[in-house]
């Protein structure tokens, strides 16, 4: 693997040279589905593969049975399901055209019960945005949730190469990773944790809010992505209901609707601003967790990035994604 070539998210074989005893000079491309640009099946998909900069990992984290797959469930779909079933890891991806750009949301569902530290240690440093749940009628998840913010500056912040630093340096530059807890499951009628102290917890946080909501009840669900977009600077329109969803099917070369219609019809025609400000989007229903081999080259690249800005006093969140890359499968 040559990693000093990397430029793009977008990861694939290089055509080889032709052997002096070969009649022909095709090798096909590998392609693998990382948390960059999502490849196009033809020419005429061109204009659905995002930028790499337009591209963002959500890693959902938190205690068991707290709803984090419910609140994936209901920002996706709009739906919810009563029955519990253990998440092992769940892989989601949805793309967005917002004003004549693509974006590329990917969203981790992780385990609650973390049965591989390494892997939690790789979602951490390759998440840009978390949002981590916790159940208001438990006070033990919510305790988890401040542990999992903690380990996840932690995590970051060593891996930028600044661990050797102490007190008043340590803390400006710890990194700013845009976080949401999610208070679920508030229409239970035993509360053991106040929404006033996760209110004062959150207020002393930078980069950190707290949203009441009930996953059963749909009550504030889409308040909680709609935060963590504004904190994270990313577009509102990206949020449930900012957007117009789009329903595409399995195998779909092109999930995204044209750009612009074929002919130009009377309500096209009425406000270019209105047109130009209409959002999209549309869950990809074929997409495949990107391999270990690409996080870990993701990872690399996100960690010298930190290691680069916290060098030049440069701690913008999301500065990482200037860093491009091209790898090569071999």
């Amino acid at each position: 693997m040559n990693l000093s070539s990397c430029t793009n998210w977008l990861c694939m074989t290089k055509k080889t040279e032709k052997p002096a005893n070969s009649t022909t000079d095709f090798t096909p491309p590998v392609l693998t589905s990382g948390p960059g640009p999502s490849p196009g099946s033809s020419s005429s998909c061109d204009d659905i593969v995002p930028p790499s900069k337009n591209c963002y990992r959500l890693v959902m984290l938190g205690s068991a049975k707290v709803g984090k797959t419910c609140l994936v469930q209901r920002f996706l779909g709009g739906k919810f399901q009563d029955n519990y079933t253990p998440t092992i890891e769940d892989f989601h991806r949805k793309l967005y055209r917002i004003r004549g750009e693509i974006f590329q949301l990917d969203i981790l569902d992780t385990s609650g019960n973390h049965p591989f530290p390494a892997m939690r240690r790789l979602s951490f440093l390759t998440g840009d945005l978390f949002v981590i749940v916790f159940s208001m009628d438990s006070r033990e998840t919510f305790e988890e949730a401040l542990r999992l913010r903690e380990q996840i500056l932690e995590t970051k912040f060593s891996a930028g190469g600044t661990s050797n630093s102490g007190g008043l340096t340590r803390k400006k530059n710890l990194p700013r990773v845009p976080m949401v807890l999610a208070g679920n499951k508030c229409d239970k009628e035993m509360k053991t944790v106040a929404p006033e102290e996760a209110k004062s917890y959150c207020a002393g946080q930078e980069c950190c809010a707290f949203i009441e909501t009930s996953a059963k009840k749909n009550h504030q669900v889409d308040d909680v992505f709609y935060e963590l977009f504004l904190i994270a600077n990313l577009p509102l329109e990206m949020a449930p209901n900012h957007h117009k969803r789009v329903s595409a099917s399995f195998g779909s070369p092109c999930p995204l609707p044209p750009p612009a219609p074929s002919h130009h019809s009377k309500k096209y025609t009425l406000s270019v601003k209105r047109r130009l400000s209409d959002a999209c989007g549309v869950v990809t229903p074929n997409v495949r967790r990107p391999s270990i081999r690409t996080d870990l080259m993701i990872m690399r690249a996100k960690t010298c990035s930190v290691g680069d800005n916290n060098g030049n006093g440069n701690n913008s969140v999301l500065n990482w994604k200037s860093f491009e890359y091209h790898c090569i499968l071999q």
